[in-house]
């Protein structure tokens, strides 16, 4: 019997976050002038939910040799909801997938974020290959995705994003009014003193909603080793907790805050808040998918990415400050975040 390489979970996650980082845009400053009106969405740079989910649907059918797709349904008390997924793996041929590192990425769980699900749409590309990255060396990331095997739920509060196109463009909820990363098991319903029950409604339960029930069948069957959860409103990268200012114990929760805070100075120009989310955010979030990935679930690597936030943006003013209104701040890549140092790169290969 050869000897089988081990998932690494380190290694692996930062050539896959330098992927990801290209895929994640630039986006412009404001220039600190005060919005006349509300900022509606720019249909020339947004696709509708329809449209993005047809063509990741496409998208997979011109690559089904790695790539393939499944479509979720779940109700409860006569609300319905369905969930796209997108398997990338390089090589289906491999007989053994358990043996691969296995990344799921979810996008689009507040309805108002629209920019992740166009991430989500942008990194399918790229793992497809109908877009190339620049300045690296094609073999030697291939070499690195043959080791992945990786779902992302490119859009998973599909209801609520309607909503939002119907012009309720401060809505995250899902499409009964729960916020989908309040409706999870760890601390629960907990409200603190500046709770805002529009904002933050954790639903009648745990679990209540379809969606975080499909998120959780998701998660115990695919049993990934990495887990993040792509948002919009600031730029951060968390890690656990949510619930609490701190976290964890122990040395595998240093090698996650050391992995994202090298992360961040590479490819991120320390632009990036890091640390736990309750620590660093400013208030405590109470039930999240984070927690529950790491606490419960037993992902060794559970994060939280904020990819854009306009902080100068009225707080009225939900579309323009989470996400990029202009064609320059959303096509525009900062080609120093994906710059990855050889030296840095050497030991994965």
């Amino acid at each position: 019997m050869g000897f089988r390489r081990r998932p690494n979970p380190v290694s692996d996650l930062l050539i896959f976050a330098s992927v990801f980082l290209f895929a994640r845009f630039t986006y412009a400053k404001s220039n600190g002038t005060k919005a006349v009106a509300i900022t509606p969405v720019n249909h020339d740079l947004y696709h509708t939910s329809g449209a993005l989910l047809e063509e990741i649907e496409s998208l997979v059918h011109r690559h089904s040799d790695k790539l393939s797709i499944e479509k979720v349904t779940s109700k409860n008390k006569g609300y319905e909801a369905q969930m796209t997924i997108v398997t990338y793996n390089r090589d289906r041929k491999e007989s053994d997938d358990k043996a691969k590192l296995r990344i799921l990425l979810t996008f689009g769980q507040h309805a108002r974020e629209l920019i992740t699900t166009e991430l989500a749409l942008r990194l399918l590309s790229i793992l497809s290959e109908e877009e190339f990255l620049p300045n690296v060396n094609r073999s030697t990331l291939n070499r690195t995705l043959d080791r992945l095997l990786i779902k992302v739920v490119p859009m998973e509060n599909l209801n609520g994003r309607k909503l939002v196109e119907d012009g309720e463009l401060c809505e995250r909820r899902n499409g009964r009014g729960v916020d989908l990363n309040r409706n999870w098991s760890v601390d629960w319903g907990k409200k603190e003193k500046d709770y805002d029950p529009y904002e933050e409604n954790p639903g009648t339960a745990p679990f209540s909603e379809p969606e975080s029930q499909i998120m959780r069948k998701l998660s115990v069957s695919f049993e990934p080793h990495i887990w993040v959860n792509v948002h919009s409103g600031m730029e951060a990268l968390f890690m656990p907790y949510d619930h609490k200012n701190t976290t964890p114990d122990g040395i595998p929760s240093q090698i996650m805050k050391s992995m994202l805070e090298e992360l961040n100075h590479l490819h991120l120009k320390d632009n990036c808040l890091v640390g736990s989310g309750g620590g660093s955010v400013g208030y405590l979030a109470h039930g999240t998918a984070t927690d529950y990935m790491y606490d419960v679930a037993r992902v060794p690597m559970a994060f939280t990415f904020e990819i854009y936030g306009d902080l100068k943006a009225s707080s009225r003013d939900c579309f323009k400050m989470f996400n990029p209104i202009d064609i320059t701040s959303f096509n525009v890549c900062q080609r120093s975040y994906i710059d990855i140092d050889k030296n840095f790169c050497a030991p994965i290969f």
